[in-house]
């Protein structure tokens, strides 16, 4: 058996057609839709990270607003930088590039966001939505996860899915998420994490596998129930080489797996424009 590739880079693709199409849509309607970034330090991984970002809201007809504060920015600065962009009526939705510096109370400042700007949907007010099953951004990982096997015709409502790694990224919300009673979750979700003694134990059982663990190779094909989808969302580098949770032989015996490359991430991004264009949508009624 050869594992079909869940390919995250095609389907992010045609998600910004879509999204460029409702993007001009608002245009019409006199809304531009507007995405801002902050930066804190030099980080060269959240650098290149941030300006992809900016390169899809081009791509869609997005505006792009950009904080670049410097690495030693102190809590009340980042924080006026905060209340200005929740004050700014043309950025309906933008995030803190993560991690930031040591010196800084990522909680604090997390929680000066404005919940409704939140385009990553990790505030704890809407983390509280999605424990409710009420309205309001999802994390862009889990809904990409989601979005990516349900274009797959992956089966997972009544399916047994294990997550391993419980993040907040990733792990937690997407528990949550598959959870709900909702097309394409509605799942039995099992989550593990690396102190689990014996997580094959978990996953032999599961019919579809989330890695979010963040340890290069974790998974491998012993683990694997011949013909489960596995998607691999933790990563980890050796020097510039991005290395996945699941071991390459993982593919000789899943029936779907997400390329080393061209799997999540792209899906993180484009659910990234999907909640800024939502957050705009709020401003012409009845869209």
């Amino acid at each position: 058996m050869t594992a079909a590739v869940l390919d995250g880079e095609a389907l992010a693709a045609s998600m910004r057609l879509q999204l460029k199409d409702r993007v001009a849509t608002l245009v019409s309607k006199g809304v531009t839709p507007g995405l801002g970034t902050i930066l804190v330090g030099e980080d060269p991984p959240s650098a290149r990270y941030v300006a992809m970002k900016h390169q899809d809201c081009a791509e869609v007809g997005i505006t792009s607003a950009h904080a670049h504060l410097p690495g030693d920015v102190t809590e009340k600065e980042l924080i006026e930088v905060i209340e200005r962009f929740n004050a700014d009526q043309a950025i309906d939705a933008y995030l803190i590039q993560l991690p930031l510096p040591k010196h800084l109370d990522e909680e604090r400042i997390l929680l000066a966001v404005n919940p409704d700007k939140d385009v990553d949907g990790l505030h704890p007010v809407n983390l509280g939505r999605l424990v409710m099953g009420a309205p309001g951004p999802l994390p862009c990982t889990p809904a990409g996860i989601v979005a990516l096997l349900a274009a797959n015709e992956v089966a997972v409502e009544g399916k047994h899915v294990v997550i391993v790694g419980r993040g907040l990224t990733i792990g937690r919300p997407l528990a949550l998420l598959l959870a709900l009673r909702r097309p394409g979750c509605n799942a039995a979700v099992t989550v593990v994490h690396t102190g689990v003694p014996d997580i094959g134990m978990y996953l032999r059982t599961a019919d579809v596998i989330v890695a979010a663990a963040g340890v290069a190779g974790l998974i491998t094909k012993e683990m694997v129930k011949p013909g489960a989808a596995v998607v691999g969302a933790g990563v980890s580098w050796e020097g510039r080489k991005l290395l996945s949770d699941v071991a390459e032989d993982v593919a000789e015996i899943a029936g779907f797996l997400t390329p080393r490359i061209g799997g999540v991430g792209p899906m993180t991004r484009a659910m990234l424009l999907e909640n800024a264009v939502a957050a705009a949508s709020r401003r012409v009624p009845g869209i």
